[in-house]
């Protein structure tokens, strides 16, 4: 399954690091890679001028280096996360 770039699978995206105790933020700052963790306060600050394929994008890039516990999330959630996080092992295994 190919994720769609469409506000749905933004809002999905959003779910799992939600459902995962974070809190997302979208904010204006300079962020060389779109994004910053605050890790000890479990907030993630995402650049608000991301179109949605780019929301999309640091998303997927960002959400395998959480601490996600994926017996937290929801079936779909989880079934997307489970898809996020192997597509991030095949591009490691493959580079």
């Amino acid at each position: 399954m190919k994720l769609k770039l469409t506000p749905s699978t933004l809002e999905k995206m959003e779910k799992i690091v939600d459902e995962a105790g974070y809190i997302l933020r979208y904010e204006r700052g300079t962020f060389q890679s779109g994004y910053c963790i605050l890790e000890s306060k479990k907030v993630v600050v995402l650049n608000k001028f991301l179109q949605i394929e780019g929301r999309i994008n640091t998303l997927i890039d960002l959400i395998p280096t959480l601490q996600i516990n994926p017996d937290q999330l929801t079936e779909e959630s989880r079934k997307i996360y489970e898809e996020v996080t192997a597509k991030t092992e095949f591009d490691s295994h493959a580079a």
